[in-house]
């Protein structure tokens, strides 16, 4: 067992503030929408060194859409945040999806590279139909 496993358990409880989300009142529209940063910086648990990356949400809104000045300083927590690249998408995708209730999202972290290998990370929800 790597001493670098248990640094991530509980990852998922990691509290970095709401994202707030607002009405959208043309939701029955196929809106599709891109929210881009390449800002996004955290630190590698197993290293200490810092991750920068730049991150990129899809999504088709439901009744509500991503608060961008919410999201930016959400994006901003992870700063001095110790996790795994795999694992930050995977947090964001959660945390997006519990603020505005999409039809569909996708979350790509594209991290610079360390080590000579650059990382992209992506991950999916889709809301299944009834």
């Amino acid at each position: 067992m790597s001493e670098y496993e248990d640094l991530q358990k509980g990852i998922e409880n990691l509290d970095l503030g709401k994202v707030e989300s607002v009405s959208f009142p043309l939701w029955e529209n196929s809106t599709h929408i891109t929210i881009e940063t390449d800002e996004f910086t955290s630190i590698c648990p197993r290293t200490g060194l810092p991750d920068f990356g730049k991150i990129t949400v899809q999504y088709l809104p439901d009744r509500k859409i991503i608060e961008l000045k919410s999201f930016k300083l959400y994006i901003h927590r992870y700063r001095n945040v110790g996790i795994f690249q795999e694992n930050v998408v995977n947090k964001i995708l959660s945390d997006l999806v519990k603020s505005c209730s999409p039809k569909f999202m996708v979350v790509v972290g594209e991290f610079k590279t360390r080590g000579g290998i650059r990382t992209k990370v992506s991950a999916r929800f889709e809301r299944l139909k009834s």
